[in-house]
């Protein structure tokens, strides 16, 4: 794989060459591999040549870097450049157009910094609101709708941001460049460069994502649960795709991308069980192993759902054990009690469905936000992405962030099934 360490010379993985290639194939591939490892220095040495004197041209290298998807190999550079603008960029506002502005804003937001949405001000009228003149300068429409984007709760400045220029780029739209909106703002020789990198990384990415898809789709076949059971969701690509379009980084997430998809795996697999396959006793003795997470509970259930809880175990102490040769700790009481959470939770449903006694509102949705499976998926990423030590994320202490992710997913999946059934 391609190392995304800015301060480590780009490997080239020649490795992604197959084997059946003939030899001037394969020489091309070197080729274009090292070509693509020339390109990613040499934008490096530009991105390292700017300095203090031109932090509009440094923060435009920036945007341009990202939108080709190529930010993974310079995130020292880049963090470097944004913390030297931080403290002075309150300052820098004032002397900067529209585009400007709200390119220094976005970037630093994007990466966590604390930028207050007041710099737009500037560009307020006595009546408190937008210029109208504005309208002329498309391209800092362009960049001021972007940066509307990324408000947070109570800051009707960026809300009227987004509003204003959105009305006015769609009244605008006939003078627009077609591919305005898509514009990298760097001259001729470096776009020729971002494209070149941009096309062979892409082409570096889908063969990741291929062979990816070959090591999830053997783990899932050779397990077999499929054809055990036969009522169980059958959609691994499906499951990998959710993980592709979130852990986008091409090469350096890989493991954790194959990692978390067994994982939502298992979340499909015993949701099934617990909706069309098992019955309530059967459940509840289920649940009961999942919690004691003893081998030796597999006795006690029924044939068809021993495979499916020891291939539970199975790959759930493999993900802690690689969770421990990546971070050092094996996190796998964590990992048990979010599957633990899962089905007692699952229980719950299934007990209320038995006797027909509704919940409340408030209790099905606190019920709910855990049979999402969004808590197992997330505490499983935390650990794999290094972010959690052993005890440092626990189910009954949920963050904020975890719960809102697993609301929004409860209310939408429920909305889907409500059209579905009308």
């Amino acid at each position: 794989m391609y190392s995304t360490n800015s301060t480590q010379p780009l490997k080239i993985n020649h490795s992604l060459r197959d084997k059946g290639n003939e030899t001037s194939v394969g020489d091309m591939q070197d080729k274009l591999a090292i070509e693509y490892e020339q390109k990613i220095e040499e934008i490096r040495q530009v991105l390292q040549s700017k300095g203090e004197d031109d932090p509009l041209e440094c923060l435009v290298l920036v945007d341009a870097i990202q939108r080709v998807g190529m930010s993974s190999f310079y995130e020292q550079e880049i963090e470097t450049i944004l913390k030297l603008y931080v403290s002075s960029c309150s300052c820098m506002y004032r002397y900067y157009n529209l585009h400007d502005v709200s390119l220094f804003f976005r970037l630093l937001r994007q990466h966590g910094h604390c930028i207050s949405a007041d710099v737009f001000n500037n560009f307020k009228g006595k009546d408190g609101r937008f210029r109208r003149n504005l309208r002329q300068d498309i391209r800092g429409l362009v960049e001021l709708y972007e940066a509307g984007q990324l408000s947070v709760e109570g800051e009707h400045i960026l809300d009227e941001a987004a509003s204003f220029s959105s009305h006015l780029l769609r009244e605008c739209l006939p003078e627009m460049d077609n591919n305005l909106s898509r514009m990298i703002y760097w001259h001729q020789r470096m776009g020729k460069d971002f494209k070149r990198a941009g096309c062979y990384g892409f082409a570096q990415g889908a063969i990741c994502v291929s062979r990816e898809l070959v090591q999830v789709s053997k783990w899932w076949n050779e397990l077999g649960l499929a054809k055990t059971l036969k009522l169980v969701r059958n959609q691994p690509l499906k499951w990998y795709t959710w993980l592709m379009s979130t852990l986008i980084d091409d090469f350096s997430l890989s493991l954790q991308r194959v990692e978390l998809t067994k994982s939502i795996a298992f979340v499909y697999l015993i949701d099934d069980i617990f909706d069309v396959v098992g019955t309530l006793d059967e459940l509840t003795i289920f649940t009961e192993a999942v919690n004691k997470w003893d081998y030796s509970a597999v006795d006690m259930l029924p044939d068809y759902m021993k495979m499916c809880y020891q291939a539970l175990l199975d790959t759930t102490n493999a993900i802690g054990l690689e969770i421990y040769k990546m971070h050092g700790h094996y996190p796998i009481d964590s990992l048990k009690t979010s599957w633990a959470s899962l089905c007692n939770a699952f229980l719950v449903e299934a007990k209320w469905l038995a006797s027909g006694d509704l919940p409340t509102a408030d209790k099905y949705l606190e019920n709910g936000k855990v049979t999402t499976g969004a808590y197992v998926v997330l505490v499983h990423l935390f650990f794999l992405l290094g972010l959690g030590k052993e005890g440092a994320i626990h189910l009954n202490n949920v963050s904020p962030l975890v719960s809102n992710v697993a609301t929004i997913l409860r209310l939408s999946d429920d909305l889907g099934s409500a059209k579905v059934c009308i």
